[in-house]
């Protein structure tokens, strides 16, 4: 069964930092691009980043530009989304998500979802 399960969500202050995992079952990390998206209630979901299957980042948001770094780690074969200088706009539902062959920012070209971690930035 092929899947990702996200987890490091949770309550930080601004300024705070983050890291986020997307763990794979069922296939490798290096098969498939790998994105990082989120979603605030009322909202869509939004593409915050993505990871090639060559291991490059292929973009980031503007708004988290210099603050959000993609990684992955094939030995765990994890994705990782590091997460600096949080501010409370990024409170939201963060997902990761696997697609073939290319990183997309749409929702509908990926192929399979994880379950999500809530992040909050609050004081």
């Amino acid at each position: 069964q092929l899947q990702v399960v996200e987890s490091g969500g949770g309550l930080v202050q601004p300024g705070g930092s983050l890291r986020l995992s997307c763990v794979a079952s069922g296939f490798t990390v290096d098969y498939y691009a790998i994105g990082w998206f989120r979603q605030v209630p009322g909202k869509e979901r939004e593409g915050v980043s993505c990871i090639r299957i060559s291991g490059d980042s292929a973009y980031y948001i503007d708004s988290v530009k210099g603050r959000f770094t993609i990684s992955r780690d094939i030995a765990k074969n994890t994705v990782y989304l590091q997460m600096n200088n949080l501010k409370p706009e990024d409170t939201a539902v963060y997902y990761c998500a696997a697609s073939r062959p290319v990183c997309s920012r749409h929702v509908a070209e990926y192929d399979f979802w994880g379950q999500g971690t809530q992040v909050t930035v609050s004081s």
